[in-house]
C-alpha cells in the first residue's frame, strides 16, 4: 500500500481535517483516506456510504429496513448424516496390506 506526506497544508485545513475525523469517530489518516476515496472514485461506483444510503431509500418504499419482512432461514439442502455405519468401500477398508 501506498503511503506519502503532503507538504505545506495550512494549520485551519488540518484542524477542519481533526474535527471532521472526530465527527466520525476515525483517526485524520482514516479521513484523508476516505475523503480521498469517495473523491477519486470512478463515476458510477458507489461507496459503502452511498450504498447503504441507496439501500435505505429503496427499502423507506416499504416502510423502512427495519418494517421488511424476510422469509425465515431454512437449510440449503439436508446436512450429510455422519453418524450411520462405514461403507465397505471406504477409507477404513482393508486394501491388502
Amino acid at each position: 500500500m501506498a503511503s506519502f506526506t503532503i507538504p505545506d497544508v495550512d494549520e485551519e485545513l488540518e484542524q477542519r481535517l481533526r474535527l471532521r475525523a472526530t465527527k466520525h469517530g476515525w483517526s485524520s489518516e482514516e479521513e484523508a483516506r476516505y475523503i480521498l476515496e469517495s473523491t477519486l472514485r470512478p463515476e458510477g461506483l458507489l461507496g459503502a456510504a452511498e450504498l447503504l444510503a441507496a439501500i435505505r431509500a429503496d427499502a423507506a418504499a416499504y416502510g423502512g429496513i427495519d418494517k421488511l419482512r424476510l422469509p425465515p432461514a431454512r437449510p440449503v439442502r439436508e446436512p450429510p448424516d455422519f453418524g450411520g455405519a462405514a461403507s465397505d468401500n471406504g477409507p477404513e477398508k482393508d486394501q491388502g496390506r
